[in-house]
């Protein structure tokens, strides 16, 4: 692997986290009161976490990261629904969300799932009048804009001539 290669993923994560942020900082703001730098951290950590060696491996994770983020979204929305933040319950709610994607038959989800309940629940104890709807909607859209920059950063990288015509990194380590 020549240097320019092993470049390539902290090029790729450095600009994807990068372009994620501005994007979810925009996107947030769009919402007054709802934290826009949450919202571009949270942005920029699924273009990181998505990013991945290969398109492929970019690809699964980004499933990964929008169903997690879902379900995360969901849980935690629910959860402040009907009850104030809480450390205990932030932890019952995590208990929920991994155990709801275990019986779905996806625990890889379990993990990015539970983060997003974290963030979910923390957002809202740095401002409780926030609507749960929309706090864990927005958590959930700027997941999604962070796995969509990553993806694009990937996919849109150019490969070796001599790889063309497959994905070029399916032959690195």
């Amino acid at each position: 692997m020549n240097p320019t290669q092993r470049l390539r993923i902290p090029i790729q994560i450095a600009l994807a986290a990068l372009v994620a942020y501005a994007l979810g900082f925009w996107f947030t703001s769009l919402f007054p009161g709802y934290l826009p730098k949450i919202g571009a951290l949270w942005s920029a950590i699924s273009a990181i976490v998505v990013t991945q060696v290969t398109r492929k491996e970019t690809s699964s994770s980004a499933s990964l990261r929008v169903l997690g983020s879902a379900i995360g979204a969901i849980t935690s929305a629910t959860y402040l629904t009907f009850l104030p933040f809480h450390p205990v319950g932030m932890a019952l709610a995590i208990f929920a969300t991994v155990t709801i994607c275990t019986a779905l038959n996806v625990p890889n989800h379990g993990r990015l799932a539970a983060i997003t309940v974290i963030v979910v629940m923390v957002t809202a104890s740095l401002d409780p009048t926030l609507s749960p709807g929309l706090n864990a909607l927005l958590r959930l859209a700027e997941s999604c804009i962070g796995t969509g920059v990553a993806l694009g950063a990937v996919c849109l990288w150019p490969t070796p001539a001599a790889q063309s015509g497959s994905d070029a990194s399916s032959t690195q380590p």
